[in-house]
């Protein structure tokens, strides 16, 4: 979905708890939109933060620690059956949307490494390259 179909644009806001780590840090990196992530069936209630790189999705942190990743199949099912992240159980195809939840500042700094990985993705990292650190044996 662009940024502009999910709602009004405004600043994201300060995450509780571990998750505004992982905020931060996505927020920081060269070419990246940080919006408020308004809640799907209300559009006037937030419901985390997203990322976006251009038009593109990078994902969002719920308010809740949430993680959704916009990944693609190619990526999202070698984490899912890694065990880097969850499949999102709901909406796309299998792999096009991974999970991963936020409770403690490791899971902040996974949950970091996964949008790295799909950042460099959106940014024309060879799927190749992006397979091998998950070769690599990443884990939380």
């Amino acid at each position: 979905m662009k940024l502009e179909e999910k709602g009004p644009i405004q600043p994201p806001p300060v995450l509780t708890g571990p998750g505004q780590q992982t905020a931060a840090a996505v927020r920081s990196w060269p070419a990246v939109i940080a919006a408020t992530h308004w809640d799907l069936f209300d559009r006037a209630r937030v419901d985390g933060a997203d990322f976006y790189v251009g038009e593109a999705e990078l994902g969002h942190i719920h308010l809740n620690g949430e993680v959704h990743l916009a990944a693609t199949r190619a990526l999202g099912v070698p984490l899912v059956q890694q065990g880097l992240a969850s499949p999102l159980p709901y909406g796309a195809q299998r792999g096009d949307w991974v999970s991963f939840r936020i409770r403690t500042d490791a899971d902040a700094a996974h949950a970091t490494w996964l949008f790295q990985l799909n950042y460099d993705r959106l940014r024309g990292v060879p799927l190749e390259a992006l397979t091998a650190q998950l070769q690599a044996g990443r884990r939380r």
